[in-house]
């Protein structure tokens, strides 16, 4: 896994779905998008991004990360801030899986390197966030997702139109919520949707 340097982001022109929630339809044909909850972090016509955060990332945690990636030894784990070890690791998408993004609250900021999506919610893909959190500091709510989910343009438009997906306003809960599993019956609750009922009929929310 990696995660970028430093490196000059300036934000996008606000885009539609810029901050929203999408939620797939049974008819998503995608089998990796299946029951899939995707915060979007940046949406214009030239394509979409966003990442998916109701997939844990199989065995792995947070705090073997930190050791993975040489930002503290092994030997230090034991003295690790709580609020590290319970940050949760997400299969953020298919693309990029070996590269670390990292939505958070916005009591955290480094410039040039953060970027602000919406409602207090930034992405920072630098190892310089992943530092502050083992150290004591950064943000007071973040995930770390391997990977993205990315659409080229008018892709994910068409995707909604082909009722592949629902999208919603996010919440803290949904973004940083740690019962990963249940984030997608919270959200299709979210917009007055219930799962039982749900079947392939879809409008947009």
């Amino acid at each position: 896994m990696r995660l970028q340097r430093n490196k000059s982001t300036r934000p996008p022109a606000r885009g539609y779905l810029d901050g929203q929630m999408l939620i797939a339809m049974p008819t998503m044909r995608d089998e990796r998008f299946a029951r899939s909850v995707i915060y979007v972090c940046a949406h214009s016509t030239e394509g979409a991004m966003g990442i998916v955060v109701n997939q844990p990332a199989g065995n792995i945690n947070f705090p073997d990360l930190l050791v993975q990636l040489d930002i503290i030894p092994e030997a230090d784990l034991i003295q690790l801030p709580p609020r590290a070890g319970d940050i949760r690791v997400l299969k953020g998408g298919p693309v990029e899986t070996g590269r670390g993004f990292v939505l958070h609250t916005a009591d955290f900021f480094i410039e040039d390197s953060t970027l602000p999506i919406d409602d207090g919610v930034c992405l920072t893909a630098t190892l310089d966030i992943l530092k502050a959190i083992a150290h004591g500091g950064g943000p007071v709510n973040a995930v770390l997702a391997l990977g993205y989910a990315g659409w080229a343009a008018g892709q994910l438009e068409s995707e909604i139109q082909d009722n592949g997906w629902l999208h919603c306003a996010a919440d803290p809960d949904l973004i940083f919520g740690r019962d990963v599993e249940l984030k997608y019956d919270r959200a299709l609750r979210k917009i007055g949707i219930d799962p039982r009922m749900l079947s392939s009929e879809a409008g947009h929310a």
